[in-house]
């Protein structure tokens, strides 16, 4: 019994060490962070914002189960928090990278970055084989871009993933932001207008706007999943997304076309649009809307989805996803 609980705690050193080598790599150094917590172990810098942007991982050392989870676009694995304890209390292993360019106090060569999307998909990659080495059961999942990065992992590589888990998944974008991403020229006058980046704003995990660059990043992300959907392939895995009708900026037919050509079993929690439910507050409850300390006194109240909320519905989302877990821990 004593050699077993030794194996396990020396493999969680090993991925802990591997997890964070990837960012002292990206980052050139890391540090120890000042915030510890049982189980949890993070990757600190003096690049990032703050703590709370940090990478981190849930370890449940007598689990074989993992569940990867990726952020959004201009956020922080902050957002993940909630969802992470969810599958860490199902007895999964939790990885929660940090995608390049993000949680930093500087961020502007990142943002106007040609191979932006490309580093995020490396990133991926990267963190995706980590978690293979770390059970036999895989799931991967995430909020918005993080969501897509996640299904086009999948659809790419995706032999050793037994599930696949969207919140708010970005697989389509409003109109507007569709048709300016095929108008000629866009990315260079993009990063023209974008011009210094911002990463200081009302929200110390979330930079205070998405760079226009960034966004168009993510629209060729869009179009390489529409592009291997449009080849035949299909999600042979079981599927769960959560999604607001309300979504302005990843509008729900994205998901509900990939739900279309998902062989299941599939579990699909659609906020009604009379909940006028913002995009980034699907993930959000009322523990982490507490934690986020937003300052309103920045923004402009009245202005739609401006000041973040809590999910009205988030206890039952929980609950689906839980039972959406469940198939994997029988």
């Amino acid at each position: 019994m004593a050699s077993s609980v030794f194996a396990q705690t020396s493999a969680s050193s090993q991925s802990n060490a591997s997890f964070k080598a990837l960012y002292e790599t990206e980052w050139g150094s890391t540090q120890p962070c000042r915030e510890t917590a049982l189980n949890r172990f993070s990757v600190c810098s003096n690049v990032l914002r703050n703590e709370g942007n940090a990478p981190f991982i849930l370890n449940n050392p007598t689990s074989n189960k993992v569940a990867v989870l990726v952020h959004g676009l201009s956020d922080s694995p902050f957002f993940m928090r909630e969802i992470a304890e969810i599958l860490f209390s199902e007895g999964f292993s939790v990885v929660v990278p940090l995608l390049p360019g993000h949680g930093k106090r500087d961020a502007n060569d990142d943002m106007s970055d040609w191979d932006l999307a490309e580093r995020w998909q490396s990133h991926v990659d990267d963190v995706m084989s980590l978690a293979d080495s770390m059970g036999d059961t895989l799931l991967v999942g995430g909020f918005s871009t993080g969501g897509a990065l996640a299904v086009e992992h999948y659809l790419d590589n995706g032999q050793n993933i037994d599930g696949l888990m969207l919140f708010s998944g970005a697989l389509a974008l409003s109109d507007n932001a569709e048709g300016m991403s095929r108008i000629w020229g866009i990315k260079l006058l993009a990063k023209i207008i974008d011009g210094d980046y911002e990463t200081h704003g009302p929200n110390p995990y979330k930079y205070p706007n998405v760079a226009g660059f960034a966004g168009l990043e993510l629209m060729d992300l869009i179009n390489t999943i529409r592009d291997k959907l449009d080849d035949g392939q299909q999600v042979e895995v079981p599927l769960f997304a959560a999604h607001s009708q309300a979504d302005a900026t990843t509008p729900i037919r994205g998901v509900e076309s990939l739900m279309e050509l998902s062989k299941g079993p599939n579990s699909f929690f659609v906020i009604d649009e009379s909940y006028a439910l913002c995009h980034a507050d699907v993930v959000v409850n009322d523990t982490l809307l507490r934690q986020m300390q937003f300052n309103k006194t920045m923004v402009n109240q009245q202005e739609a989805c401006a000041v973040p909320q809590a999910n009205p519905l988030f206890s039952t989302m929980e609950l689906m996803l839980r039972q959406y877990i469940k198939q994997f821990t029988k």
